[in-house]
């Protein structure tokens, strides 16, 4: 018997197994907040945003875009949309208006549904219909169906496209990954097992839902009926509070949401207060290698487990897992530290190796199905059956350590930047002869973004001018920290940008070239 995996068998068993639990408490005092909802109640709006996109005569396939910090209205949209066979486009809310509409366009997105707080910012964009996620305008979208009401008829197939999710990379332009239903099936439910999900779990969204649908683990929390509760911004003391309020004992989150929940720690320690959640909450790290400082940090003065995974959005996306084994158990916390500070050991259904060049390639049924619209990039990516992550790295003892990235990428503070579009905007400014763009250390955000600059002759600019031009044309996490000149840059004997050496003074003392 073969039945197709998709992600509405995560919820399907969640409303059979546990209708009358909470699944979700929604960030209160926020407008459009839809406050705690049990699994039968949330599996009502689900439906009912289902029957009512069918009813706008958006079809099996069509694109359903949405603009939002995390809230119960994305979580619903998770199944809403793609539980129905429609797919859904999740977009970084951070991102300017312009970086949104090539989306909504490349994309082909037939409605958009957009957050209060970036109602005017996004109203029309890309010339498709909006609908703002106010509990007004959006009012039949999310409302209740009746219990007898299944949703639109939908015949289950797993190679279908669940979610499109756009990733910056080498280009100046973000690429579509489509990621399908049997890739989100397969990630959350090894995910979960490797984390050890269960019904007891609290889950907390201190990741973004739209990078790589909160990592799968959404899906895989509900699945379990665990309850969630959604964080709208990353504040530690917040997080802390949250933590004790409803006996959190899950989170996910870049190294700088960890940091933000040690600094607020530290405050309340001097104040003489006590930090919930010791010996109760794990956390699961991704973004950057974190330092084993921090990893240790996490466990002595939290008393939070420490797990890592490595990954990439094409890859739905968990490739490694860093989970302390029993062999550990009596090594001293400096040696532990270090230890999961490594990607980790590849995740059940994941095959890992690297090429000649030391590029990290593997193989699974988490590899994505290909880049929306870019066959010749799929191609690339794909290449020999193999999926080809673009980092460098080592492996040892069946554990994973990313030492470099071989694509023009800065990750930071968990999101990808692309160093060749800021370069290409700084292009733009009438003074700049020439530029690169490049990562260096950052003790908060794990890498920031530097841009090295040579001024055309006879001409004159500050670097907070080249940083305000910038600010005007990216989103705000793409653009410099800092700016430095330089008379020239140095290049190969063809011209090409030799960007390692550029590099290497930041890095001095470092391992490895990330963070």
């Amino acid at each position: 018997m073969r039945v197709p995996l998709t992600i509405r068998d995560f919820l399907r068993r969640a409303v059979e197994v546990f209708p009358e639990r909470v699944a979700v408490i929604d960030e209160p005092g926020v407008v459009g907040s839809l406050g705690t909802l049990t699994y039968r109640e949330f599996d009502a709006r689900v439906r009912g945003l289902a029957s009512a996109l069918a009813a706008r005569g958006i079809g099996v396939g069509d694109r359903v875009g949405i603009v939002s910090p995390n809230a119960a209205k994305f979580l619903i949209a998770y199944w809403g949309v793609s539980g129905y066979g429609r797919v859904l486009v999740p977009i970084n809310y951070r991102l300017s208006r312009d970086e949104v509409a090539y989306i909504v366009e490349h994309s082909g997105t037939s409605l958009l549904l957009v957050d209060p707080e970036f109602a005017e910012t996004f109203a029309g964009v890309g010339g498709v219909e909006t609908i703002v996620l106010d509990g007004v305008d959006d009012a039949a979208l999310f409302a209740a169906a009746a219990a007898d009401e299944p949703g639109p008829a939908w015949e289950p197939d797993e190679d279908a496209t669940a979610s499109i999710n756009y990733t910056s990379g080498t280009t100046s332009r973000p690429k579509g990954v489509e990621l399908t239903h049997r890739n989100c099936w397969v990630n959350a439910t090894v995910f979960g097992w490797h984390l050890g999900v269960n019904d007891r779990d609290v889950l907390m969204h201190t990741l973004p839902m739209f990078h790589a649908n909160g990592w799968g683990m959404p899906y895989a929390a509900t699945g379990m009926g665990a309850t969630h509760v959604v964080v709208r911004k990353i504040v530690g003391e917040e997080i802390l509070q949250r933590v004790s309020e409803h006996g959190v004992t899950l989170a996910c989150g870049a190294p700088a949401v960890w940091a933000a929940v040690l600094d607020a720690a530290a405050v309340r320690r001097d104040r003489g207060e006590s930090v919930p959640g010791r010996d109760q909450v794990r956390i699961v790290v991704a973004g950057a290698p974190p330092p084993s400082r921090t990893v240790e940090r996490v466990e002595t003065e939290l008393g939070w487990q420490f797990n890592q995974i490595y990954g990439l959005t094409e890859t739905s996306p968990v490739l490694t897992v860093n989970r302390r084994p029993k062999e550990w158990d009596d090594l001293p916390m400096a040696e532990v530290a270090k230890r999961l500070a490594k990607a980790g050991t590849p995740a059940i259904g994941v095959e890992l190796r690297t090429d000649a060049d030391g590029e990290v390639l593997a193989r699974s049924n988490v590899v994505f199905k290909g880049y929306w619209r870019q066959p010749e990039e799929t191609a690339a990516a794909l290449e020999g059956g193999w999926f080809h992550t673009g980092d460098g790295g080592v492996k040892a003892g069946g554990y994973l350590t990313i030492m470099d990235r071989k694509k023009d990428v800065i990750i930071s503070g968990g999101e990808n930047v692309s160093s060749i579009e800021v370069e290409d905007v700084l292009f733009q400014h009438p003074a700049v002869a020439e530029v690169a763009v490049i990562g260096v250390p950052d003790a908060k955000w794990g890498e920031t973004v530097k841009a090295l600059v040579v001024v055309k002759d006879g001409q004159t600019v500050s670097a907070e001018e080249l940083r305000e031009f910038c600010r005007e044309r990216l989103a705000h996490y793409k653009c410099p920290t800092s700016v430095e000149f330089r008379s020239e840059l140095p290049r190969t004997a063809t011209g090409k940008l030799q960007k390692y050496k550029l590099r290497q003074p930041y890095w001095e003392g470092f391992e490895r070239q990330v963070n």
